[in-house]
């Protein structure tokens, strides 16, 4: 039964990963349309402020060299991190197969590497 629950638990906890900010999101979106109608239904003007923190949300920032270069640090350390702990697991209970693992430590580090040169590349140097 141990060995049924071990993925079924890995895979739960990504998907927990996942669902419970987007839920938790979707919550607070509906908790301030509510918000909003109540104060419209009552004939209260929506300040400006309100209007402008509600855009800005919505719109996502454009890509600059220094979001690019920062996203692919992490994805470089995310990948040795990855190569490490494979590379110890193998050393350490001697399982040759851990080594092969660590091999799909080089999708994030390419990943990381793709967004650095596109850091050097980018106009747009906020």
């Amino acid at each position: 039964m141990n060995e049924v629950m071990i993925p079924i638990t890995m895979f739960a906890m990504i998907a927990a990963i996942v669902i419970v900010p987007t839920w938790l999101k979707s919550r607070e979106r509906r908790e301030m349309q509510a918000t909003l109608r109540a104060s419209i239904d009552k004939g209260q003007a929506l300040p400006p402020e309100v209007i402008d923190a509600l855009t800005r949300q919505t719109v996502k920032p454009p890509a600059s060299a220094a979001r690019d270069l920062r996203i692919g640090v992490i994805l470089l350390a995310l990948s040795l991190g990855i190569a490490a702990t494979f590379s110890f697991i193998g050393f350490r209970f001697g399982e040759d197969e851990a080594w092969g693992f660590g091999a799909f430590a080089a999708i994030p580090g390419f990943i990381g590497l793709a967004f650095i040169i596109l850091s050097a590349f980018n106009k747009n140097k906020d």
